[in-house]
């Protein structure tokens, strides 16, 4: 009986509920509206103990959490047309990638970096009239849809993507617009990137050093080198060893000497 008793508590400790509003899920906008308990339990209550008084289970809460950085990745990828009727395309493209925590080099001039708080020289709106010739924008977090910002840089000649999470092949299928500008282009790192999307990349004949490094969506690394350095004659492809995954056949099994050899 005992037993049972313990195991409903158990279940019931584990039960996520979440309380209805208006007929919706409250968020945690909303968990300044929790009732306090009282005393020194205030003090013992963790946060895990805090959400599940607004989620049904840790599935609703993974899902709500997920929705939330995607909302982020939307909005910091939004386009910046209003500010390029304003400020021309230089400027907009450089304020999209200073926001993101990237860097610009507009002609002749130094590198634009924001500090480690993410503030930044308002000075570069006094270059909107220079083109943007490099742009690094490793480790950030631009999409497909935040490309729109930068296909306008049509004098743009290097561009760093080193470790973006959610540049895919369908985001190197859009940088055709600069293939007559763009020499330099590094992926490295890039988790999304494929095979697929490589093989997009014929429009760059202009390019002039490609980094295909650490990708690891690649199956056959050595065997892409190959075909992009074909795809592209004049570039430098870099990143890969060229016998990285190139295997003339299954490897040969080590042979058990303390097993008898058939006759």
């Amino acid at each position: 009986m005992w037993d049972l008793v313990l195991e409903d508590r158990r279940i019931n400790s584990l039960r996520l509920v979440a309380p209805m509003w208006n007929g919706r899920i409250r968020g945690i906008h909303r968990l300044g509206g929790a009732v306090a308990p009282e005393g020194n339990q205030k003090k013992k209550r963790t946060i895990l103990q805090f959400l599940t008084n607004y989620f049904y289970d840790v599935e609703a809460l993974r899902d709500y959490l997920l929705q939330r950085e995607m909302y982020k990745v939307h909005e910091k990828n939004r386009s910046y047309t209003w500010l390029e009727k304003q400020h021309g395309p230089y400027g907009a493209g450089a304020f999209f990638i200073l926001k993101q925590g990237g860097a610009v080099k507009f002609r002749d001039k130094e590198w634009i970096r924001p500090d480690k708080y993410g503030h930044f020289s308002q000075e570069f709106w006094n270059f909107c009239e220079v083109p943007v010739e490099a742009v690094d924008a490793s480790d950030c977090d631009i999409n497909y849809e935040g490309l729109d910002n930068l296909l306008r840089l049509k004098e743009l000649q290097s561009l760093s993507l080193q470790r973006c999470s959610h540049v895919d092949d369908w985001c190197l299928s859009r940088l055709y617009p600069l293939a007559d500008s763009l020499q330099e282009l590094s992926l490295a790192g890039c988790p999304r990137v494929s095979e697929r999307g490589l093989a997009c990349l014929h429009h760059l004949q202009n390019l002039r050093r490609l980094d295909i490094s650490d990708l690891p969506a690649v199956s056959n690394p050595g065997l892409t080198q190959i075909l992009v350095e074909e795809m592209l004659p004049n570039c430098e492809v870099v990143g890969v060893d060229w016998a990285e995954g190139l295997k003339s056949g299954p490897e040969e099994q080590p042979q058990d000497t303390a097993s008898p050899v058939p006759a």
